[in-house]
Parts: structure tokens; C-alpha cells; sequence
């Protein structure tokens, strides 16, 4: 009997845990799908949350491994130029990103989050620009920073991996009753590694190999340093100030060298032989800066009127870092510079306990120069008024409707809509809606033009380029209790006015003197960018999550999405432009997530054990074709040790399990560029 009772009450006290950890991990506080705050199973709008737990299970320091791991919408794909992201089938050019609610602007966004403080991520899929403006074609991806309580806080993450890697998150808070203050320092680094030092060569019907010093992942550095000040002068009012620096650099081998392939026709023979020169494979590195400003104020004369005034500037720039070789001096040149200033008045008002209305005005400048692109200074302005209104019609039914008209130097006036329709009983939830989505064409798109000496190709501007624009609708089904949430998504996304590069028609050539001379001077291929092509992406997404006795957490989630594009090609026998039909760039049909973890709690000491898995599909290139599908499994300890002021969270594991790498050669459509197996060691100690 006393055995009985001792484990019904463990068994209690496992329950009252599942009755917390459904709070906090099944129904979290969400903000991106309305604008305003809602718990995750009365939002109107789905909107899937991945928690701080669930982040320092993973143990992921940068928030392109948070999305790639933690969720099926989001895939990844690195090569010499970068990371690229792909949400629900389309590239990161379609996704707007916010931190707190405000966008984070720029080129290398994805980097300059620092994942320490992170209290949740909130992803949404689906068009928003009713609410968010400008590329929310795909969806919006909202990280929401924890504010701590004490009087001063300090933390401190250090992860280290092999090949180089490391990633290091410092933060420091003070806080008092009117004034508190956020220093954040985030430092990231790899090595150059290659799997496969060869690169592959076609000689007739047969492939040659021969050794490339190029790397498969260059090595980098790079540092992030904000700071963040706030002033609450009583309940009413309250403003702040933040500001940050981000410095990146590439680290290319300087002795790496490469072959070229000549190859050479015997006039009198037919013979053809085949040379290989080396080169030198780098001459420089790729050097990115960026400052940001901001600020604002918050007024709430009583709990119905919230008014919120933010305005932020991005100042970004990429170098080309030439290095000294031989008697040539080291020197910098300017690839391109970028100012993005934002200016946003908004307002929360609850009109009634029934209608919850979000109105505004938005200004948005954005200038570029670039020496690479031949643009000395090119500047637009959009301006905004935007409202959104929330209505509970009956009871466990609800609408959201919303418009944004929209006013910019080059493409005039627009409006873009969104509605939707909410309906709850008990655990069960039901969502459709249809949303409109615009993305503005970049400064780049509508003003750099560009000489391919290599393939004499001549690329034209086009400053009448139109905005892309898309319909989204989707459907959403959910049901949770204290120990278990399901979830079942099916969307479908149409783009049109997709921006692509046109070939000009020999036609259009001969009739304008300026394209004749360029024809002469020896340009073969004369294009420009227009909006020229389109998508239709179909897909569903399900998920689903249980949080059981002693601690166990199982979860799972698999999004199929098949996407069509078609764009215009021209003939170069017949001068007729012929549609072509392939799946979207970079689009994944196949992805799926798969985690298991126990905690443990022994007094003073917490265990965590955290499996994730990641298994995606063929990746489309239009380039390149397919690339294999691949899968990640990663094995994670977490061993947290509570003092008196003190918290001591060492962690080891074991990324890429089964060592899962592509070997293919140099320059091929990766799959993926993980090293292969690597033991991780991790430290975090906060005071």
C-alpha cells in the first residue's frame, strides 16, 4: 500500500508538472499573427512558438539552426555566397523578420540575433502585409527577447564544436524601478572544411577529377554588440533607445589554388586535348559592416488605449577585403552600401470587450549605392496607413479583418487586404483565412546593371519594375488539452509578378540605338529584370506534441509542399519567348522534425536529454537540379546546477549522429555542408 501511494503521488506531482509545462510549452503568450497579445489557443491566427526550453534543449546559437531544426516550414542551404533560408517552399527574400515586433532590416540579418535572452520565436506562415508591409509574401518570423526582473543579471554562452567552430553569447542587465539597461555581445566563427578536395571536369563523354584548394564552407568571424536603454516614468509613459554594431569576415585560405580546363581542337586532326592551369583560388575576402539606431515611446493612458511611436535606422556596407599579394598593396573596395529608415505610429484600442481595433501610419526610406552594380546613389520612400480590427461575433466565434494602402516613389498606390474567420469549442480550434502580400522591388533590382565579360552578357535596369504580389489562403485545424497539442495546416500561396532576368528579342535590339551599340561593342546576350514569372505553392503542414508523466516531451511535425513555377524563356532560334515549368528554386517537397526529451530534477541539479531529428527531401536548383535528401539526427545533455545567485549549465553532445555528409565534388548542389559527426561541449552560467 505504502509503495501504491508513493507513486500515485509521483504520479500527482507529475501531473500539477503537466499542468505548468502546458502553460508555458502548449499555450504561450503570442503576439505576430494579430499585432496584439493573445495565449496561443485564442489567437485567431496560428501561429506555432518555439520556447527558450526548447531552444537550450537543441542548444542552437544562431536562429537559422533554430528554424531548420525546431520546425518543418524552414529549410537551409549554405554555398560559397552564404546562407539561404526557405519558408513554406519560397527563398528569405519573402519573409520579414522582427525582433520585439520590429523589423530587422539589412543583409545579414539572420546573424545579428543573439539567442541567449530569447524567451520564444514565433513563427508565422502565411502573407501579412496588412500588418507588416514590404516582403511578407511567405510569412513572418517574430524572436521575443526575456527581460529579467533582478537588479543586475549577467550570462554568458559558450559552445564549441569541431572544424573551428565556436559561438559565444555574453548579455548584461540592470534594473531598476524606472530605468533598465540590456548589453548583449554575440561572437560567431568557423574554419574552412571540405569533404571532397576534388572538382569535376568533363573531357568528351568521360569526368575527371582534380584537387581544389577552394573549401566547401569558408571560414568566417564575426562579432555583434547592442545595447538597449529604457525609461519608465510611471505607468502611463515609457521610452527607449537601442543601437548595435555588427562586424563580419570572411577567412578564404590565401594559398588556395584551383585548375582551369582549356580545351583545345587540332584543325587538321580533330584531336581535342584537354589543360589544366592552376590559379590562385581567392584574392580577397568579403568584408560586411553594419550600425543600427532607433528608438521610441510607449503611451497608455488607461488599459483600452496603447500607443507605440519606433523609429530605426540600418546603415549596412560590404567590402571587397583585397589581400596583398606579390608587390600589390592590400586594399578595400566598396561592393555596396545600404540605408533603411523606419518610421512607424501605432495604436491598440480596445473599442469594446468585443472589437479590438490596430490602426497606424508608416514611413519606410531606403537608399543604395554601389561601385559593383554601377549605382552612385538611387533613394525611394513608401508611405503606409494600415488598420486591422479583431471582432468577436458570437461566442467561439471571431474575425479579423485588415488593409494597408501603401504609397511609393516608383510603383505608385496599392492596397492590400487580409480577413479571417476563428471558431473555438473546447480543446478544438478552426482557422481560415485569406491574406494579400506585396514585395517592393529592391533598389538593386530596379537600377544595377551588370557586365559578364566571361559570357559578354549585359544586364540592363528597369526602373518601371512592378511590386511582386501574392494570394494566400489557409486552413488550419488544431486540438489541445494539459497533455497534448495536434495541429493540421494546408495552405495554398500564389505569386505573380515574380522579378526574373528577360533576354531581349533581336527585334527589340535593332529597334533601340543604345541596345544596337551595345551589340556591337560585342555584348551577345543583352537582358534586363522584369516581372516575368509566377508560383503556385500547395502544401500541408501537421505537427504534433505531447508532454507526458516524469518528465518526457515527444514531438513531431512534417510539411509537404509542392510548388509549380513558370517563367518566360526566349528562343534563340525562333526569338519567341516559350514558358518553362519547374518546381520553385530551392523548394523542399519533403520535410520532416522529429523530438524526444526527459527532464529530470534532483534538488539542486537538472538533467536534460534532448534527441532531435531533421529529415528533408530532394532540394530543387535551377541551376544545379536536385540535390539528395539528407537527415540530421543530434543528441543533447543539459546539466543545470542552481546555487544561491549562481546558475552553472554545462552541456555535451553530439551532432550529425550517424555523420551524415555529402561527399559530392566541389561546386555541386550540396545537400547539406555539415563536416560529419561532432562532439559538442557547451558552458552557460548566469548570475
Amino acid at each position: 500500500m505504502t509503495a501504491v501511494a508513493m507513486s500515485t503521488a509521483s504520479f500527482a506531482a507529475d501531473v500539477d508538472s503537466i499542468d505548468n509545462r502546458h502553460t508555458h510549452d502548449l499555450n504561450p503568450v503570442v503576439i505576430t499573427g494579430t499585432g496584439t497579445y493573445h495565449r496561443a489557443d485564442n489567437s485567431p491566427v496560428a501561429v506555432k512558438v518555439i520556447t527558450a526550453k526548447e531552444l537550450k534543449d537543441a542548444q542552437v546559437t544562431t536562429l537559422q539552426d533554430a528554424l531548420a531544426r525546431l520546425t518543418t516550414n524552414v529549410t537551409t542551404h549554405t554555398n560559397g555566397m552564404g546562407t539561404f533560408v526557405n519558408f513554406n517552399g519560397v527563398s528569405d527574400d519573402y519573409i520579414v523578420i522582427l525582433e520585439n515586433g520590429k523589423r530587422v532590416s539589412g543583409d545579414d540579418r539572420w546573424n545579428r540575433i543573439s539567442m541567449e535572452n530569447v524567451k520564444r520565436i514565433e513563427v508565422f506562415s502565411g502573407a501579412a502585409s496588412a500588418l507588416y508591409g514590404s516582403d511578407a509574401i511567405a510569412g513572418v518570423i517574430n524572436i521575443i527577447t526575456d527581460d529579467s526582473r533582478e537588479l543586475v543579471s549577467a550570462s554568458s554562452n559558450t559552445r564549441s564544436l569541431n572544424n573551428g567552430r565556436m559561438d559565444e553569447d555574453v548579455n548584461v542587465e540592470v534594473n531598476t524601478e524606472k530605468f533598465s539597461s540590456r548589453t548583449s555581445y554575440t561572437h560567431h566563427q568557423a574554419g574552412n572544411w571540405q569533404v571532397n578536395h576534388y572538382q569535376e571536369f568533363e573531357e568528351g563523354d568521360q569526368k575527371v577529377l582534380k584537387l581544389t584548394g577552394r573549401p566547401m564552407s569558408a571560414a568566417f568571424h564575426s562579432n555583434n554588440i547592442s545595447e538597449r536603454l529604457e525609461w519608465r516614468f510611471n505607468e502611463q509613459w515609457s521610452v527607449y533607445l537601442r543601437g548595435s554594431y555588427y562586424d563580419y569576415l570572411t577567412d578564404r585560405p590565401q594559398s588556395a589554388t584551383y585548375f582551369t580546363q582549356k580545351k583545345t581542337t587540332d584543325k587538321a586532326t580533330k584531336a581535342t586535348t584537354y589543360t589544366y592551369t592552376p590559379k590562385q583560388a581567392y584574392t580577397y575576402d568579403l568584408h560586411h559592416r553594419s550600425y543600427t539606431y532607433g528608438g521610441g515611446a510607449r503611451w497608455s493612458p488607461n488599459s483600452r488605449v496603447h500607443v507605440y511611436l519606433d523609429v530605426y535606422s540600418d546603415n549596412y556596407s560590404s567590402n571587397y577585403d583585397y589581400w596583398q599579394t606579390g608587390e600589390a598593396e592590400a586594399y578595400d573596395e566598396t561592393r555596396k552600401r545600404t540605408h533603411y529608415t523606419n518610421e512607424t505610429l501605432r495604436g491598440i484600442f480596445r473599442l469594446a470587450d468585443w472589437n479590438k481595433l490596430s490602426a497606424g501610419a508608416e514611413f519606410v526610406q531606403e537608399s543604395l549605392n554601389s561601385e559593383s552594380d554601377n549605382i552612385d546613389f538611387e533613394t525611394t520612400n513608401t508611405y503606409n496607413l494600415f488598420a486591422q480590427d479583431e471582432i468577436k461575433i458570437v461566442k467561439g466565434l471571431e474575425a479579423v479583418v485588415g488593409v494597408r494602402y501603401t504609397q511609393n516613389d516608383n510603383f505608385g498606390a496599392a492596397f492590400t487586404p487580409n480577413a479571417g474567420l476563428f471558431y473555438h469549442i473546447g480543446g478544438f480550434r478552426v482557422r481560415a483565412s485569406y491574406a494579400g502580400g506585396y514585395r517592393t522591388p529592391t533598389l538593386s533590382q530596379l537600377y544595377a546593371t551588370d557586365q559578364a565579360k566571361t559570357t559578354a552578357r549585359y544586364t540592363l535596369n528597369n526602373p518601371d519594375l512592378k511590386p511582386e504580389k501574392n494570394h494566400f489562403f489557409n486552413v488550419n485545424v488544431e486540438y489541445g488539452n494539459k497533455w497534448m497539442s495536434v495541429s493540421v495546416s494546408g495552405f495554398m500561396n500564389k505569386i505573380r509578378d515574380m522579378i526574373n532576368y528577360r533576354t531581349m528579342t533581336s527585334d527589340e535590339v535593332a529597334a533601340d540605338a543604345h541596345l544596337t551599340a551595345l551589340q556591337d561593342e560585342g555584348w551577345k546576350t543583352i537582358r534586363q529584370r522584369d516581372n516575368i514569372d509566377k508560383a503556385t505553392l500547395r502544401g500541408i503542414s501537421a505537427s504534433v506534441k505531447f508532454l507526458l508523466p516524469y518528465g518526457i516531451t515527444i514531438g513531431g511535425g512534417y510539411t509537404f509542399t509542392d510548388s509549380k513555377a513558370e517563367t518566360q524563356t526566349l528562343n534563340t532560334k525562333t526569338q519567341q519567348y516559350e514558358v518553362t515549368e519547374s518546381p520553385v528554386d530551392k523548394s523542399v517537397k519533403h520535410v520532416g522534425n522529429v523530438l524526444v526529451a526527459w527532464d529530470k530534477t534532483w534538488h539542486k541539479y537538472h538533467l536534460n536529454i534532448t534527441l532531435n531529428g531533421h529529415i528533408q527531401g530532394e532540394r530543387y536548383s535551377s541551376t544545379y537540379g536536385f540535390a539528395d535528401g539528407i537527415q540530421q539526427w543530434d543528441l543533447m545533455t543539459r546539466h543545470t546546477i542552481t546555487l544561491r545567485h549562481f546558475t552553472l549549465e554545462p552541456g555535451v553532445g553530439i551532432e550529425n549522429i550517424f555523420n551524415q555528409r555529402d561527399t559530392s565534388p566541389w561546386n555541386s548542389n550540396f545537400s547539406t555542408i555539415n563536416p560529419g559527426r561532432s562532439f559538442i561541449a557547451s558552458l552557460r552560467m548566469q548570475y
